[in-house]
């Protein structure tokens, strides 16, 4: 079968933050949380320029010569497509932008500009700016500095144009930097009792610009908003005589400096000083220069709802997981059987409890785990602080290589050690992403382990609103092979990859990860071949690396079903004629971020099930250390292959994912049950967990086995 050419990755990814859009235009979707997927939206993108965009625009500069990225075909064509994309995006944006304003103000809730105050929210507004904000506040006359001063790329700006009623040609350009991140973006103000009326932060500065003025005799005040979106990627160079912390800290330094790829502003800005901003930034129309309205960064939108007087009522409380339930100790039942904690639906204090007990257990000596993104305030940290000071032996690989997170896991290292964790910090040249806790404990002079392996990342916030599966274990083949990892990354120097070929019961990227599931779908095309029942089901964040999909182009065309459940990127041609109908793509996007990795093979009915931390990309497969579990319990089994199957029925939230990137909704007909999955899996669990509770629970002798 001749290779087929795929979706360029990057044109899939605008595709599914089209997705995110239609979320915030879906007038069924609570009006708090529309604001909330427009700040979704905004945030996606503006990391997608920051990272994306600026290596296709560094591919192109570097073409031909070496780099230590993978490259796509045709990058300037794939920017070209990308600016179409974008512009008719935010097209999109602000037409629904603009209807929620409109429902807001039919609700009584009004954002208030610098020109519309009343005279008892004028004196508010400019006590508010001498009060709080003005030492915040540090005008730049740009015109008279040698160069513009160096702009971040996560923050918004005024640009500002004085001039004089009777003299209008003479006239000084101004910059001020708008401090959000100490004031916050949004102001309350008074109002009536009945209504609601609010303004941001850059219209207080704008409505006291003659006030911070107030020294040059101008008159006439002009004020744009405008971001600039900057290349946030940093190369780790090859100086042996630095340590990655130094590296990571001089890269940290250089992103200041990363070139703009990206300059977002209001399009009624001034000609002149629109002109002078993309000249000193050093733009070029080849650049991403996109018009917009006046306002900017809708990332800060997250805060907005809070200030409403309407809420979502859309979150479902998460409950305990029924084996835990009323239970003393989570370790005791851990000990017995396996638990699959399905999140956001099952109670993420069940993960912490579970170190908590180890921190005070004194029959534990060693607790081993990675970090790869932490919440602020991590309850997961301050277990294992515990655990030190309770005299365990604690080690923590905490990856300094986490975009965006490098800092925060810079100053977890620093906090770690002070405490006495021992702290690894990963492996040259691939990031640790696998998501692993092994405990292990003296039982009647025995030493036996216990941990868990997860799809996704060590934190009590996003736990609540990301779709994640957690197993519980002590099977001690997999707590073998979890703490052979851990010797690996605590190994020399140069890592001794041979410890991992050691491990028989995980799957491992880089080492065979790649091999393994291409066996696996070989399986089935053998299976489809012979007349025999074949099925392949996937559940991914992303689906890119060429290698797996042409495999399942491959066994489509065999006549193996293959059905796919992907949030964000599929490079996947799946209505290719040759085997459309044998291959099924969704997307769904809904209140929780579907974030779980799950792969299924029919497996001659013995359903081959794994769960994992890995996409299906080249970066999870070549570049980082990532892990695959395969389930063993079959009711266990059984729950992960009922919740992808209540998945492939919504007909509420799913989107078909084909080549079109037209993003349609699965429908429901008029004979067929509405089914929203993620409502749907929280009664299904519910209702799980409710009969469990009125019934005695046998202990789970299976999950001690290991399949062959």
């Amino acid at each position: 079968m001749k290779p087929i050419q795929n979706i360029p990755r990057d044109i899939s990814w605008l595709s599914f933050n089209e997705r995110v859009l239609q979320e915030a235009s879906d007038p069924t979707v609570p009006l708090a949380e529309r604001i909330k997927f427009l700040a979704i939206h905004s945030s996606n993108l503006e990391e997608f320029f920051r990272v994306r965009v600026a290596a296709l625009k560094r591919m192109v500069l570097l073409k031909g010569k070496k780099a230590n990225f993978y490259f796509e075909q045709q990058p300037e064509a794939i920017l070209e497509r990308i600016q179409t994309i974008v512009l008719r995006q935010q097209s999109e944006f602000n037409s629904i932008w603009q209807g929620i304003v409109d429902q807001m103000s039919a609700q009584q809730v009004y954002l208030k500009d610098a020109l519309s105050l009343s005279a008892r929210q004028k004196t508010f507004v400019r006590n508010y700016f001498d009060q709080e904000v003005a030492s915040s506040v540090i005008p730049l006359l740009i015109e008279d500095l040698p160069a513009l001063p160096y702009l971040r790329d996560k923050s918004l700006y005024l640009g500002v144009v004085m001039h004089k009623k009777l003299d209008p040609m003479d006239h000084k350009l101004a910059l001020i930097e708008i401090p959000s991140d100490i004031h916050g973006r949004f102001l309350r103000l008074p109002s009536k009792a009945s209504e609601t009326h609010i303004i941001l932060l850059e219209d207080v500065i704008r409505f006291n610009l003659p006030f911070i003025f107030s020294f040059f005799d101008y008159d006439q005040f002009e004020a744009y908003i405008f971001n600039v979106t900057k290349d946030a990627e940093f190369d780790i160079d090859n100086d042996l005589s630095s340590t990655l912390v130094q590296k990571i800290k001089k890269g940290l330094k250089n992103r200041r400096k990363g070139k703009a790829v990206r300059f977002g502003y209001d399009k009624q800005m001034h000609s002149g000083l629109l002109q002078f901003l993309i000249k000193n930034l050093h733009l070029s129309q080849k650049d991403n220069i996109i018009p917009g309205e006046k306002i900017h960064n809708f990332r800060d939108f997250t805060e907005l709802p809070g200030l409403l007087p309407f809420k979502s009522t859309r979150n479902q409380p998460p409950f305990t997981h029924p084996d835990v339930f009323g239970k003393r100790r989570v370790t005791d039942v851990v000990l017995k059987k396996d638990i699959l904690l399905s999140l956001p639906y099952h109670s993420y204090v069940t993960v912490i409890d579970l170190l908590r007990e180890a921190a005070m257990d004194p029959d534990v000596e060693t607790i081993e785990l990675t970090a790869y993104r932490l919440a602020s305030n991590s309850k997961i940290i301050n277990a294992l602080i515990n655990a030190v000071r309770n005299g365990k032996q604690v080690t923590v690989m905490i990856e300094l290589r986490a975009r965006f997170n490098e800092q925060a896991n810079l100053e977890w290292k620093e906090r770690l050690e002070e405490e006495g964790v021992k702290t690894l910090i990963g492996i040259p040249d691939k990031k640790v992403h696998a998501k692993l806790c092994v405990i292990k404990k003296r039982v009647h002079n025995k030493l036996i382990s216990y941990g868990f392996i997860a799809t996704g990342n060590l934190n009590e916030k996003t736990a609540k609103i990301y779709g994640d599966f957690y197993l519980l274990t002590s099977n001690q083949a997999i707590m073998s092979d979890i703490s052979k990892i851990f010797r690996y990354l605590a190994s020399a120097e140069l890592k001794d990859e041979s410890i991992l070929l050691k491990c028989k019961h995980l799957i491992i990227a880089p080492t065979n990860m790649r091999e393994h599931f291409i066996t696996c779908i070989d399986q089935e095309i053998e299976a489809a071949k012979a007349g025999k029942k074949s099925g392949i089901t996937l559940k991914l964040n992303s689906l890119s690396d060429d290698v797996l999909i042409q495999k399942l182009y491959e066994a489509a065309y065999a006549g193996v079903p293959v059905r796919m459940i992907v949030r964000s990127i599929c490079s996947a041609n799946t209505h290719f004629k040759k085997f459309k109908k044998n291959m099924f793509a969704i997307s769904i996007v809904d209140e929780y971020l579907e974030h779980a990795r799950v792969f299924i093979f029919h497996h001659g009915g013995k359903h081959a099930t794994y769960i994992s931390s890995a996409d299906w990309m080249v970066r999870n497969l070549q570049h980082r250390l990532e892990v695959a579990v395969k389930i063993q319990n079959p009711t266990l089994k059984k729950r992960l292959r009922d919740i992808l199957e209540i998945q492939l029925s919504d007909n509420v939230k799913a989107r078909i994912l084909d080549s079109s990137l037209e993003n349609k909704y699965i429908h429901s007909s008029e004979k067929q049950k509405e089914v929203r999955s993620q409502m749907e899996i929280y009664h299904y669990l519910k209702e799980q967990a409710d009969k469990a509770l009125v019934r005695p629970v046998e202990p789970d002798d299976q999950s001690r086995t290991i399949e062959s």
